[in-house]
């Protein structure tokens, strides 16, 4: 057994040197057991002390030089791959157009736009005056305002209906706290009426010196509040206008896009409750639309003398549109605007004063659905490519006749379009210049669906350039994500070339716990029947293998945040499977987060993966955590990445996962834990920043391949 071990050894270290991977010594966190004690369950936790940091306990230094040293490992085993690196980051950054404008939106007589320029990581928010050929007004100079920040966010930038003042918020720390700043546009100056905790999400009333924000807990992050603030008044005096009592919602607030009101909405997953006021009066105490109903969601839109709601009351599984007088607001004042369709779900609406926009899905297809509140009549918009990503775009003319659309798939880059919504023409106004030598004609791309071992059909996104072989000796990336109700799109990046020209294959398998295939696919992958979004990605990838699009020797994974949950998962239910793994800011310490309601978002959380107090829960958790089930064995090669100040997925959890799967693994293939000490949840703000760590994941896979340029 012994000469077995040591045979077995020499190959693996063989195995990476020939990959240009640099053996090294890597770090070893000190064990210090921390005991959990529940449902008479006692659990060891040898790493519970890696919490620290932010309480700034006694173990807060061992912390960040822990990480510290994971970051030395990742360079040092890393090292021979540096210039590869670099090659693949230019290669990325060449295909992006440095000097650039987005399509200028009309608002309120003036033409509104962002613009970049060469070799600025950041953007310049400008606008014109009734004509395109005007004079360029700089509202706002990110390029400048950026400069000595690590990370630097400027987001929520609402101009005041006098035009006169523009109100935008800024995170200069990437933990999705925001400061609110007003600047007065006629002087270029900022106002003293800093706030500071805020979502990012000023609202004006239409008086032009109210503006309301939703307030965030400090400690817990949750969006607790709805307050007013009055232009020249102290951040103390703002009113709290709305106080949400239950933890597990998140709360926003914004304007109808007919500009008559302002609402407060609160919506978790299984329950909305908004309210509202008349924009005009922005003193006046908000009015409770409909209080919330058990598993009722719902949200409203306002058109010339209705509201509309988009709802799933009644059973309505895929949601349909009901309607109500401006008025009587009550659910039983609602009556039926377009019926349930079981077949079609329908996720979002636009809205105009004679026409509104319907976005749906369709045997796990999008579509825009155009109907006309003046005869009625419905048009669908023909595109060429099903399996793609329709996104609305800002058209904020509440009476125009056109509306903006942005489409792209796994092959067509991002065009917008605009469609006429009285003559269904559509012109496009920009598609997406990716320099240097690239035809979509030169990939292939395909849609296949896969029948789960429970007999579910799976879809799959697949796309690879010609000639690529399926023969079971060529590299496949296979994405994942599945919860949240969040629906993976088969969307167009200028990145992913770096792969597939150097012959990988790129997959997304659309699995239970989104909602590809209509809201019943998302409940049939949280809660109890979350192991369906693991069992899923796992007998895709087997159907993958089995058809020789690949083989486990060349099969890698990849997913983030709650996709890092699911990279978790299927690592310790099917280490043989893949080759690679990369957990980019992984969800993977489910019950000890889930337990603690001093961390960031949790109550948020409880209706998506359940509350471990509750037995059940925790019995179910315990099935699939990631990190407590760590065992003996082999694990495929892992790259797990991190953010210290990650407010959505902490730091410690991918930290803690790392430190016990190196303690407790078999094999001696790479696990590398990469953690950006200035960065959160979302990586670099800077539009090229970003592909630095898109190279490095693309190293570490393409030199697992033995490829190195």
């Amino acid at each position: 057994m012994i000469k077995l071990h040591l045979a077995f050894f020499a190959i693996i270290i063989s195995t990476i040197a020939s990959a240009q991977f640099t053996q090294t010594t890597p770090p070893v966190a000190p064990v210090k057991i921390h005991w959990r004690s529940i449902h008479n369950d006692s659990v060891a936790d040898p790493y519970f002390w890696m919490y620290d940091y932010f309480g700034k306990g006694p173990d807060s230094n061992l912390v960040v030089e822990n990480l510290k040293a994971e970051n030395n490992y990742l360079e040092k085993v890393m090292s021979n791959t540096s210039y590869f690196q670099n090659q693949l980051f230019n290669e990325m950054k060449s295909r992006i157009k440095e000097k650039d404008e987005d399509v200028p939106v009309f608002n309120n007589g003036y033409y509104y736009y962002h613009r970049t320029e060469p070799g600025n990581q950041y953007f310049k928010y400008c606008r014109k005056k009734g004509s395109l050929q005007a004079k360029e007004e700089i509202l706002l100079d990110v390029d400048q305002m950026a400069i000595g920040h690590p990370y630097y966010k400027v987001t929520g930038m609402e101009v005041s209906e006098d035009n006169r003042l523009l109100a935008f918020a800024v995170d200069e720390l990437s933990r999705l706290q925001y400061s609110i700043y007003v600047k007065d546009l006629s002087t270029g100056k900022i106002l003293n009426d800093k706030v500071e905790g805020t979502q990012g999400d000023p609202c004006w009333a239409n008086n032009n010196k109210t503006i309301f924000y939703t307030a965030n807990n400090q400690v817990t992050l949750l969006s607790e509040k709805i307050k007013r603030h009055h232009l020249g008044e102290p951040q103390e005096k703002d009113d709290v206008v709305y106080d949400e009592k239950d933890n597990s919602n998140y709360i926003s607030v914004y304007k109808s896009k007919n500009n008559q009101f302002i609402f407060i909405k609160s919506e978790g997953t299984l329950s909305t409750e908004m309210h509202f006021i008349k924009a005009d009066k922005p003193n006046e105490n908000f009015k409770c639309f409909q209080p919330r109903m058990k598993n009722v969601l719902y949200n409203v839109s306002c058109i010339e003398n209705k509201f509309l709601i988009l709802t799933n009351k009644d059973g309505a599984k895929n949601f349909k549109i009901m309607e109500c007088g401006l008025k009587k607001t009550t659910s039983d004042n609602w009556v039926d605007y377009l019926p349930h369709n079981e077949n079609v779900l329908i996720e979002n609406i636009e809205e105009f004063n004679n026409y509104i926009i319907l976005q749906e899905r369709e045997n796990g297809f999008e579509q825009l659905i155009v109907k006309s509140l003046i005869d009625n009549s419905i048009f669908k918009v023909v595109n060429d490519e099903n399996d793609c990503s329709l996104s609305l775009l800002s058209s904020p003319d509440f009476n125009g006749k056109t509306f903006r659309y942005n489409f792209s798939s796994l092959k067509s880059p991002n065009t917008v379009y605009e469609l006429d919504m009285v003559s269904h023409k559509k012109l496009v106004l920009k598609k997406q210049q990716v320099l240097g030598a690239y035809n979509p004609a030169d990939y292939t791309t395909e849609r296949i669906m896969v029948t789960a071992r429970d007999g579910s059909k799976v879809p799959v996104s697949i796309i690879y350039k010609n000639g690529f072989n399926k023969d079971g000796n060529s590299p496949l990336l296979l994405y994942g994500y599945g919860s949240y109700g969040y629906s993976t799109e088969a969307s167009f990046s200028s990145s992913r070339l770096s792969l597939l020209n150097r012959g990988f294959c790129f997959a997304i398998a659309h699995i239970r716990g989104g909602q590809e295939m209509g809201r019943a696919w998302y409940e049939d992958g949280r809660l109890l029947k979350k192991k369906n979004s693991f069992y899923d990605f796992i007998d895709c990838a087997e159907y993958l293998i089995k058809e020789k699009y690949t083989s486990s020797k060349h099969l890698y994974a990849m997913g983030r945040s709650a996709g890092g949950l699911l990279m978790g998962a299927v690592t310790t239910m099917a280490p043989d499977l893949w080759n690679g793994i990369i957990a980019e800011v992984p969800f993977v310490d489910v019950i000890n987060t889930m337990l603690d309601e001093n961390i960031p978002l949790t109550t948020n959380e409880f209706d998506e993966w359940g509350n471990p107090k509750n037995k059940e829960y925790y019995d179910y958790m315990n099935s699939y955590n990631p990190y407590e089930n760590i065992r003996a064995t082999h694990y495929p090669n892992i790259l797990v990445s991190t953010g210290l100040h990650d407010s959505q997925v902490q730091y410690f959890e991918p930290q803690k996962w790392v430190a016990k799967l190196r303690a407790t693994k078999k094999d001696n293939h790479l696990l590398l834990l990469h953690t950006n000490m200035n960065f959160g949840h979302g990586g670099a703000s800077g539009r090229f920043d970003y592909l630095k760590d898109v190279a490095l994941n693309y190293t570490f896979l393409l030199t697992l391949e033995g490829i190195n340029k």
